[in-house]
């Protein structure tokens, strides 16, 4: 015999056909329900009595579902893990309550049994704010809220909008996003730069093609939407992107299926789809070179990512981070003056310069102790001409300990790493030959 006691859920629904139905269907299930017409009527309860959930109406006669949360953590209630129940005029606002800290979401008109599904997984979600994980976007508060937003917004699949400067990890904090999605150890996270693709081969890098479909196509092949299926696709530089691509783009995102180039099949998707780019697109719209109609559709959840000079708490964490990775073996560290300078820079370029001027400290040091002094030398108005060897030999240790991170980084993927670096892949491989670099 079960003698647990039953998990009681608050129930804010003005509509008392509805509310009577949904309080029936819950008992049922074994919960006990709290039902409340009026946001007014349930706000002392909130927070002094045990509910294992909230369910609340977005719309209710006294004020609104986003207006009760806003007082409630204002008032620094402990709030249960919610739930808000919304019509379609109001789904950006049940986003940025996702955002806020709500747990979950369902539209009307919606199945029962769908309900009940997603308040049980909600009563057995541990609240995100209480995760102790270690951070891994950063330690300052911006970050760490950045991280929590990303986790809810990972749970329904919206289309996602990272915009900062460049630099500032939007690659990274997309890989984050893919990371809390995980539907299983293998789902794909592929990253495009849309930037860097020529106009004339960017339709069939995305879309794929079939053989014979193009003067060369002498076999099918699949596009990075189709590699990301049921996964993530990254993106990046979408301000880039070229009028008639923005076309395409659009109709897949509407369609959420791909047909190849030459192909009349369509291919049904399942992705998560995340863009960036360092651009302002409102602007861009407003110029007319971007499409307004796109830039919504990718706009559904927009994440804004400081730049390094606004979290200045993050420098030093970043900088033992690169450390750990340039150099494994932990030889390397820097002294409180190098760290004192580090935290001065402005950091135009953020954590890219930063992993650079690191990377550059690491090469040039002659000893296991990095001095401020490295980091001046970056900007020395009489730096040591190319004709000396010793400053040549140093340069080419550097730029083929950044190739070779570059390539593990991306799994010795040309095309990507290529892309990373800057250059074509034809000069890549020269590159690689020069250094004595197998590909992996």
């Amino acid at each position: 015999m079960n003698t647990e006691a039953p998990l009681k859920l608050c129930l804010l629904e003005d509509d008392p056909i509805m509310g009577e139905s949904l309080c029936d269907r819950f008992e049922l299930e074994g919960f006990r329900c709290d039902w409340y017409k009026t946001a007014h009527a349930a706000q002392p309860y909130i927070g002094n009595t045990d509910y294992a959930a909230l369910i609340s109406d977005i719309q209710l006669p006294d004020m609104s579902g986003a207006e009760l949360y806003t007082q409630l953590q204002q008032e620094g209630r402990t709030i249960p893990p919610t739930l808000f129940i919304t019509g379609f005029g109001s789904i950006s606002d049940a986003v940025e309550l996702l955002k806020r800290g709500a747990a979950d979401y369902i539209t009307k008109p919606f199945d029962l049994d769908t309900l009940v599904e997603k308040v049980r997984s909600v009563c057995r979600r541990p609240l995100r704010e209480e995760r102790t994980d270690e951070p891994t976007l950063g330690i300052s508060a911006a970050m760490r809220s950045l991280e929590q937003t990303l986790c809810r917004v990972s749970e329904h699949g919206s289309t996602v909008l990272i915009t900062g400067e460049s630099g500032v990890g939007k690659e990274h904090a997309a890989r984050f996003l893919h990371h809390c999605a995980a539907r299983t150890g293998k789902s794909p996270f592929i990253a495009v730069n849309c930037g860097a693709i020529p106009e004339g081969l960017m339709e069939a890098e995305l879309f794929g093609y079939e053989k014979g479909a193009f003067s060369g196509a002498i076999r099918t092949r699949r596009g990075v939407f189709e590699q990301a299926d049921g996964g993530t696709l990254f993106l990046d530089e979408i301000g880039d992107m070229p009028p008639n691509m923005q076309v395409r783009l659009l109709r897949v995102i509407q369609e959420r299926q791909v047909v190849r180039v030459g192909g009349e099949t369509p291919l049904p998707l399942d992705l998560q789809l995340v863009c960036a780019t360092h651009r302002d697109l409102k602007q861009m719209v407003g110029e007319g070179t971007f499409r307004e109609d796109l830039y919504y559709r990718i706009n559904v959840v927009h994440i804004k990512i400081p730049p390094l000079r606004e979290r200045r708490e993050d420098i030093l964490w970043f900088t033992r981070l690169f450390l750990n990775e340039i150099d494994p073996e932990n030889e390397r560290h820097l002294l409180p003056s190098a760290e004192q300078r580090l935290l001065q820079q402005p950091w135009p370029g953020n954590l890219r310069e930063l992993r650079h001027s690191i990377e550059r400290a690491c090469v040039l040091s002659a000893e296991p102790a990095i001095s401020a002094a490295t980091f001046d030398a970056e900007t020395d108005h009489n730096p040591p001409t190319l004709d000396d060897p010793d400053l040549r030999e140093r340069i080419s240790l550097y730029e083929r300990q950044i190739i070779l991170e570059s390539l593990r980084r991306h799994g010795f993927q040309m095309s990507e790493t290529a892309s990373e670096l800057g250059i074509s892949r034809k000069n890549l491989w020269e590159k690689m030959k020069k250094f004595g670099i197998e590909k992996g």
